[in-house]
This record gives C-alpha cells, structure tokens and sequence, in this order.
C-alpha cells in the first residue's frame, strides 16, 4: 500500500477522487436493451434473460416463491444465526424508529393554514443481489427502515439459484414478515420491477444494491420510479493519530477491500509517518496469509493509499474532498475534527466504532453513498419511504389582500390565466363587499 505525503504530491489522488466516473459504454447498452426488452415484452424477455445469465427455467408459476419455502427456510436455518439475525433486527428497528416524520399543519393569524401531509409509498421493490454476495445484513437495512416507514407492500427481487442455495436468506426475509419474492436477477428484474410485468407488478421505488447491470438500470429507471441510490464499490477513509493500533486501523482498512470486485477504495489519513508505516507493515503481514492476497493487493494498488497531512485539520480537509461511503476518526479531540467534517456517509467514532460494527450491528443504517457522492446524497432512512404533500387552506381575506401580488407575478411570467385564476375570485369578493 503506498505511501503519499499530500501536500508534496497531491496529483496523486487524482486517481482516487474520481473513482466510480468511468462507466463502460458498452454494458451500458447492453442494459438499455435488457430494459426495453422487459418494458415491451414483459413476462417473456423476463424469463428468457433469466434462462440467458442464470440458466434457470422459469413459468409464471415458479417464478414466485411461495410461503411454504419460506417456512422450510427457517427450518434448514442453524438457529444461533436466526438468534443473532433478530437481535441485529431489533438494533436495527430502535435506530431508524427516531427517523419517522410527523405531518404538520399551521395557522397564521388570518386563518390561512399551512402545512404538509407524510405518507408512506405504496409499493417498495427490494434487490437482493446474488453471486458471491450474501448480506443478509443488507436485507434488514433495505427493508426494516420501509416497514417502519408504513409502506403497505415490499417485492423482493433476487436471483434464483443464489435464493435456493441459501435458506439464511429466506429465513431472514420471513422474520421481516416478507411474503412476495420473485426469483429473478439482474437489470432484468430491475426493468420489471420499474414497469411491471404480467408476474411481477410494478413498484413505486426501488431499493438495494446489486452489481454494475443492476446500478445501470436504476439509473436507467429513475424516473419512471423512484431509487435510492447508485450503489459502487465499498469504501473508507480513515484518519488516526499516534496512539492507536496499527493493526486494528489496518484490519479495519482491509475489511473494505475484502469485497473484492476490484474496485474498492482503503484510505488511511495521518499526521504521523511512523504510524504510517507501522500501519503499512501490518497489512503486508496479514495479506501474507490471505487467501485473496492477490486481488487485495491489487485492490489497494488501484485505489488504497495512506496518505501523510501536515496536521490532523488538514486530513479533514482531505476528507471532505474525498466524500468517503465510511469515515473513522481515531484521532485525539474527535469532537473538533468531527465539527470539520461535511461530507461522508456513515462516521464512526472511537477506537472501539470499528467499521463492521456498523455494517452488522449498531443500528444506523449501512447503505450509504459512495463514489464521493456523500456530498449530496445521505445514509439510507425512514425519510426514504415516505413522500410529503403540501397543504394550502387559503382564507377569502388572505386571497383579497394578496390577489393583486400573484397577479403581477404571473403577469411577469406571461402566464394570464394563472393571474386570472386569482383576480376573478378577487373582482367577485370586491363586488359582493
């Protein structure tokens, strides 16, 4: 993992700061086509792009997993992980329960009321990525936030060979009380999900994370439905002072390259050269025993580095350009330096708020924004599952006394029968006076 003194040399991060902008054309086609495939065709491309990349057979019948399955599921489950999924769950459930907004309405001295309506959206899709990937980590974190949220119908939609080997997953779907699952994979369940077909119904949002094809066609859909974000690689940025283990801040950097799709960023910043290198020690240690070795050095070749700053302030600047998915503060006054940071997704601060504890336990959510864009977008919530509608009561005093103002301002716009609208309630009230 090389070693970057910032203020000598900050080109070098160029690499890292525009991490996630490069996009293959080509599978960006290939995802278009899948899409529109599924919007004119429906059930039939649906089942033929699922027989193409998962070689799996389905009908309108099989399609579906029943609730039978479910129940077998939780029977084939060792139950120490079903013990530790409920208490994950209940952590879970405790955080995001203090994210629910209430509605509101206010009244002005002239009766005029103003306010706005939370209510929940209808129909929720769930991705649940196949592959390599397990996390039912992340099934709790998509879905436990829409049910407290009080969204009526949650469709879950994964692979079906990845579902069918792994009845953790579906154990883990019937304690959310989950009922409808389809057994499909890829931009071709998040096309059928965006539009509907004649076995799956279309949804209103659509949530989780999946591989490059599945981010393609949420961004494709946006629009049509809602998304929550455009999920890359995984990513964290660390930044330590003397004084806390090389090996926990190196354990913690590899935690994020251990994902393995290449694409992953580990970034220690610190104002410590001998930290650095007691840090860089460690993780050649521990990779020498690793049996992804290889793509982890790669990994962190491409986009990890430990970064040397003149002070631990201008780390935070550091941070801020970064934008980083997770953030560690294991410095000596976290409070000042956290005051400093704007922009990252989940922090974690403390010697002891190791990354994973939030990835598993704590009970914030873990789907967070990554690529850098922690600058606009936040950590997936309650907030996400619900919709706002705004509340106007108008008075026919209010409207006398402002009728001539919003008339002057649709006047300016060119727009007359907006003007209109409201002098001809006016003209008739100043009549009837």
């Amino acid at each position: 993992m090389k070693i970057i003194n910032y203020s000598r040399n900050p080109e070098q991060l160029n690499k890292i700061l525009a991490r996630g902008e490069k996009i293959d054309p080509a599978i960006s086609e290939k995802v278009k086509t899948i899409i529109n495939d599924v919007r004119k065709d429906k059930d039939k491309a649906l089942f033929a792009y699922t027989q193409q990349f998962d070689n799996f057979t389905h009908t309108a019948e099989t399609v579906f997993a029943g609730k039978d399955y479910f129940e077998k599921c939780v029977q084939r489950t060792d139950p120490e992980f079903l013990t530790i999924i409920r208490e994950a769950k209940e952590n879970i459930e405790n955080y995001h329960s203090f994210q629910k907004q209430s509605s509101w309405l206010k009244e002005s001295a002239d009766g005029v009321k103003l306010g706005q309506r939370v209510v929940p959206l209808e129909k929720v899709g769930v991705y649940v990525p196949g592959g390599e990937a397990f996390y039912p980590s992340t099934v709790l974190m998509n879905i436990i936030p829409a049910k407290i949220a009080g969204v009526k119908e949650i469709i879950v939609v994964t692979p079906p060979v990845h579902f069918l080997d792994k009845p953790e997953l579906g154990a883990t779907l019937a304690l959310l009380g989950i009922e409808k699952v389809y057994l499909v994979g890829g931009a071709q369940a998040i096309a059928a999900l965006a539009f509907g077909t004649q076995s799956i119904p279309r949804v209103d949002k659509i949530v989780g994370p999946g591989n490059i094809y599945v981010s393609l066609a949420k961004r494709e859909v946006f629009g049509f439905v809602d998304i929550d974000m455009i999920a890359g690689p995984s990513e964290v940025v660390i930044l330590a002072q003397e004084g806390v283990s090389p090996e926990w801040v190196a354990l913690d950097l590899l935690s994020q390259a251990e994902h393995r799709t290449g694409f992953e960023s580990a970034i220690l910043i610190t104002d410590s050269q001998e930290l650095a290198l007691k840090i860089q020690t460690a993780i050649d240690n521990y990779l020498k025993s690793s049996e992804h070795r290889g793509i982890i050095e790669q990994i962190l070749d491409n986009y990890g580095a430990i970064i040397i700053v003149d002070n631990i302030m201008q780390g935070a600047e550091l941070v801020n350009r970064i934008a980083p998915e997770h953030l560690e503060l294991l410095v000596h006054d976290a409070d000042s330096v956290l005051a400093e940071i704007k922009h990252a997704g989940a922090i974690f601060i403390g010697k002891y708020s190791s990354e994973p504890v939030g990835d598993y336990w704590a009970g914030p959510n873990h789907v967070l924004p990554t690529g850098g864009s922690a600058r606009f977008f936040s950590p997936l919530g309650v907030y996400d599952f619900v919709k706002r509608n705004s509340l106007i009561y108008y008075t026919k005093q209010a409207l006398f006394k402002n009728a001539e103002k919003i008339n002057k301002l649709a006047q300016y716009e060119n727009l007359y029968f907006h003007g209109r609208a409201v002098m001809k309630r006016y003209e008739d009230i100043k009549d009837n006076k």
